[in-house]
């Protein structure tokens, strides 16, 4: 059957397993749109802003492995798309991004829209091609899958020129075979090993396919065995965790808090990982969390297999099947009731979460005690901010409930981070998805303001102590989620805050709480 490039480009992505897609499209996009249509095994997102297409395009990998595509606009779509892709490149998801661009004979005016699209795409881009032929696209889609890869995964950018897409001559490339990532080198396990057998207190940092699934047993069975403590990076892309799991403690952001934790480890074994190092850069504060006499070995790099690396070390640890795991226990608290205060909401959080479910957490200053206060309840994924650009939160849930329908979604976000992203609750309420957000609306920049005391320049004067606050007006989140279909009430005290909780993940579709601090 003859087809146009735009054609051979989206039933290439289907044929090659890609079935999601997730967009906000424009005029050179219009025959990619056209083939979306024509192609009813590929499901289309729409989202109002380009970062959310990016952040749902995210989340939706890191639930399922593989890759999602995204469609945006010309240089400028994939401008407003880059902070979430910039999180999705730290978080190594496979992302196939596909970036409409002008047709040949129209580059040469200088039209209104026209940008270096690659420039742009670049530096979030592990794999960027530029489409010629139409005859040609279905194999550049082809190589996209396999740039694309699944765990870890990278972007791959594909700019699809519109005379591309609306000249016949396309044609289907066959599906794929997607490389597995390589397991580190031998000599990295064994060195490994012998730092387990030494007797001196080990931290090991996982992260990537070692969070969860075989990798996550794998890496609890040599905890059990050695005693060595297993830590996560504060970027954390997804960790399995409760009742029954492996114990994973997330470093903690603070820099001072995270050295603390470290300082008894005389050897940490990365897995996955890179250094542990702080957010930023303080004048008198070394840069790297871990003791600076410590050894420091790197088992898998990111771009490795971290689970099948574990398993590997495993089995030179003689461990095998039946070898113990160490698990959590179960501690489920009581929800509480009284004020509002950040301990509360966490344990209330804690006592209500339903089993299976998916936390979204952007909440870096008023959710701090989220992870601790559930770290025994019913079996769930944790789901977090890998490159630090905020307003990744509800576009990362959007992605995650798409992936994964028949589960609950509960995302903890904040007023500052939420203004980013917030058209991601029209496409929540356009798809029916099963998201409970809390927004905690301190009216404040709440990590600006501890950074600034953190970097040694004394109180902010009441200019820059303005540039910290979000107040005045006062943003009001229940009226603006309810314009875009979002069912919202405000917590007033923590049994409200409970009985809201337990309305959002019993109902179906969305809802949002805002809790006033």
């Amino acid at each position: 059957m003859a087809m146009n490039g735009a054609e051979s480009l989206i039933r290439t992505l289907v044929a090659g397993g890609v079935d999601t897609c997730f967009t906000n499209p424009g005029t050179s996009e219009m025959h990619v749109v056209a083939a979306l249509d024509g192609a009813t095994e590929m499901r289309c997102v729409l989202g109002l802003f380009e970062g959310v297409v990016t952040g749902a395009a995210d989340g939706y990998a890191r639930m399922t492995g593989k890759p999602a595509c995204s469609l945006l606009h010309l240089g400028p779509g994939l401008a407003n798309g880059t902070a979430n892709l910039h999180n999705a490149s730290k978080a190594h998801t496979p992302i196939i991004s596909l970036i409409g661009q002008h047709p040949a004979h129209h580059l040469e005016y200088d039209a209104p829209l026209t940008s270096d699209i690659e420039a742009i795409a670049r530096p979030y881009s592990h794999w960027l091609r530029t489409s010629r032929a139409a005859s040609e696209i279905g194999r550049d889609a082809a190589d996209a899958i396999v740039a694309a890869g699944n765990e870890p995964g990278q972007i791959a950018t594909l700019i699809v020129p519109a005379d591309v897409a609306w000249s016949d001559g396309g044609s289907v490339a066959a599906k794929p075979a997607v490389p597995k990532a390589p397991l580190p080198p031998h000599e990295n396990v064994e060195r490994a090993a012998a730092l387990l057998r030494s007797g001196a207190r080990t931290a090991m940092m996982i992260t990537g396919s070692a969070l969860h699934g075989e990798g996550l047993k794998a890496a609890g069975q040599i905890a059990s065995a050695t005693g060595a403590k297993l830590f996560a990076p504060y970027s954390l892309p997804r960790m399995e965790r409760g009742a029954g799991r492996v114990p994973v403690q997330r470093l903690p952001y603070v820099p001072d808090q995270a050295i603390e934790t470290l300082k008894e480890f005389r050897q940490l074994i990365l897995v996955g990982a890179p250094i542990p190092v702080s957010y930023f850069a303080y004048p008198t504060k070394s840069s790297v969390l871990s003791p600076p006499d410590g050894v420091m070995h790197a088992l898998a790099s990111p771009t490795e297999d971290s689970a099948g690396a574990l398993e590997a070390l495993a089995s030179a640890l003689s461990l095998n099947d039946k070898s113990e795991v160490l698990t959590q226990a179960a501690e489920r608290p009581a929800a509480p009731t009284g004020e509002i205060t950040l301990a509360g909401l966490a344990t209330t959080v804690a006592a209500l979460l339903p089993e299976n479910c998916i936390v979204v957490d952007e909440a870096m200053t008023s959710g701090r005690g989220m992870m601790a206060a559930s770290r025994g309840v019913a079996p769930h994924d944790w789901l977090g901010n890998t490159g630090g650009s905020i307003g990744i939160a509800l576009p990362l849930a959007v992605g995650a409930a798409v992936a994964a329908p028949d589960r609950r979604v509960l995302c903890l976000t904040a007023d500052g981070s939420s203004m980013y992203t917030l058209q991601a609750w029209w496409t929540m309420a356009r798809e029916g998805l099963n998201v409970t957000t809390v927004v905690f609306a301190n009216r404040a920049y709440a990590v600006l303001q501890w950074e600034y005391s953190g970097l040694g320049v004394g109180a902010p004067g009441p200019r820059a102590a303005d540039l910290f606050h979000i107040g005045r007006p006062d943003i009001d989140w229940v009226m603006m989620a309810k314009s875009m279909g979002v069912p919202a009430a405000r917590a007033n005290s923590l049994e409200s805050f409970g009985d809201l909780l337990r309305k959002g993940f019993a109902g179906e579709g969305p809802s949002l709480i805002e809790i006033s601090l």
